[in-house]
């Protein structure tokens, strides 16, 4: 797959790059472990980004699942266009640092933050059921029981199931400093095909 490393600050760290698979690894896990909530965007009719908090259920393949109450103006927006961005925003990494910023001086830590771009599309009854049972019965096991416990046929009635197939995941606030990595997904040189290539811009 190809790398991009960017330092995103002003130059004197010298510090060497994560290996990619350790970095997807750790990234992974602030998702399923701690980050909790999204933040999703989609593009409305007059072309701007509309962003709301809501679950967003990652898979190893770094697709999303999206099951949702078929009342939303969001389905009609991934409707008319089905590229969306995901975010998922945390607490900075245990020692992270911000003392080399190429503007201003904030005064912050720089958060984890994950963003992954993909493709929406709209799935068949049948695959929003087992999606949905699949992740209540995640839910249940851990002791999280407010949410209603929906039939099969309430799930076809009421939710809608999207699958978001990843383009891209950008990752933020896992290496030293400001560092970041992206990554493209699901398309020739993407995971899975054995090469990686680095790239370390300032």
């Amino acid at each position: 797959m190809t790398v991009h490393v960017e330092s995103n600050e002003r130059a004197g760290r010298e510090a060497p790059a994560k290996p990619i698979e350790q970095v997807r690894q750790e990234v992974m896990r602030f998702i399923t472990e701690e980050a909790g909530f999204a933040q999703v965007y989609t593009v409305n009719k007059d072309g701007y980004p509309v962003g709301r908090t809501m679950v967003a259920a990652i898979n190893e393949d770094w697709s999303v699942d999206l099951i949702q109450r078929g009342v939303h103006r969001r389905l009609g927006q991934l409707r008319r266009n089905p590229h969306v961005e995901i975010t998922w925003v945390g607490e900075p990494a245990a020692g992270s640092v911000n003392d080399r910023p190429h503007v201003y001086d904030w005064g912050l830590l720089v958060p984890r933050v994950v963003f992954l771009r993909g493709v929406a599309e709209f799935m068949d009854d049948d695959w929003t059921v087992v999606r949905y049972q699949r992740q209540t019965a995640i839910q249940r096991a851990k002791g999280l029981t407010k949410a209603p416990v929906r039939s099969a046929d309430n799930v076809q009635a009421e939710l809608i199931g999207i699958h978001v197939r990843p383009v891209q995941v950008r990752a933020e606030g896992f290496g030293a400093g400001a560092q970041s990595f992206t990554w493209s997904i699901g398309s020739p040189g993407g995971p899975g095909d054995g090469g990686t290539q680095s790239e370390s811009r300032p």
